[in-house]
């Protein structure tokens, strides 16, 4: 029993920490009024990316650095469409998608099925050996601390910097930040890509230390929980890595259900986290008002710049 609660502590980690980078990601570019629906197809274009260079004989760092590139090049092309083009957020944010997706086929489709050696873990020694929490806290790979990081610095940018409450003033009301002389379009497109970096970097997460292979699908559906984490977190950094590590000890829930022996069918098992994420949702759906009040004002909405 103890080894199995070290199991699923360390995984819930490992599990959480592609869902936390695209997330705190997503967070700042919602902050700033925008809504990008696209990051299921972000996350799996840094995912293929990086596992292509690895894959190639390239160093982690190198993946790690295309993958962020990847998501960038895709975020700018949803910033062109939403700030210069002025389309529907969610159109676009679908739209770049569904690019995103299509292109991650394309770059990893010569190394389909192949594997490749994870992130070493990091050895704390004496932290390491310790029952259930030395597995779980002390043994993680780079990528999870990073994760936790990027909690911490994300929180610290959108409350105590002032370059975080200008993002949250154009998300409340770009009119008025246009009105004082704030550039909303340059705000707002560094947040996205900012998030566009974040989701490649999510991605390449996913395939350099968690599933080290690539398959076609491989982001199943992450992309969405990432989106139904930041409204379930309420937009508050704290709150979305409770939610992340709520739907990363969902997702390891089949294998513990099994190694204590309940014979329960896999499918149903599969398809918890996304039961799970509709659940949340419903419930929160229920309180609009409470909703209303802890989204950014101009969320999705188009704003056209003063002539």
């Amino acid at each position: 029993m103890i080894d199995l609660l070290a199991f699923l502590l360390a995984g819930t980690l490992a599990a959480a920490t592609p869902l936390l980078f695209a997330a705190m990601g997503e967070v700042v570019v919602e902050k700033s009024g925008v809504l990008n629906l696209g990051i299921e197809g972000l996350m799996a274009s840094g995912a293929a990316a990086a596992f292509v260079v690895v894959a190639s004989g390239g160093s982690v760092g190198a993946a790690l650095s295309i993958a962020a590139l990847a998501g960038l090049v895709l975020s700018c092309v949803f910033a062109a469409l939403v700030l210069v083009c002025l389309a529907h957020q969610v159109a676009a944010g679908l739209a770049v998608g569904i690019l995103g997706l299509g292109a991650s086929v394309q770059i990893g489709k010569a190394f389909e099925g192949r594997t490749i050696a994870p992130i070493a873990r990091i050895d704390l020694g004496a932290l390491s050996e310790l029952p259930v929490i030395g597995r779980a806290f002390f043994g993680q790979t780079p990528t999870v601390y990073a994760g936790l990081v990027a909690v911490a610095l994300v929180w610290w940018f959108l409350n105590r910097s002032r370059a975080g409450l200008v993002v949250r003033a154009v998300g409340e009301s770009p009119s008025a930040a246009d009105a004082i002389g704030y550039p909303v379009a340059l705000i707002r497109f560094a947040a996205i890509a900012f998030g566009g970096v974040m989701a490649g970097l999510g991605g390449a997460c996913l395939t350099l230390a968690y599933t080290p292979l690539w398959a076609d699908g491989l982001i199943a559906g992450r992309g969405w929980i990432v989106v139904a984490l930041v409204v379930f977190g309420a937009w508050r950094p704290g709150r979305i890595l409770l939610g992340a590590w709520l739907f990363g000890a969902v997702s390891l829930l089949e294998l513990a259900l099994q190694g204590v022996g309940f014979a329960i069918p896999s499918q149903l098992l599969s398809a918890l986290p996304y039961l799970v994420t509709i659940a949340v949702l419903a419930l929160i759906s229920r309180d609009p008002r409470r909703l209303r009040l802890d989204q950014p004002v101009s969320l999705g909405k188009t704003h056209v710049p003063r002539a």
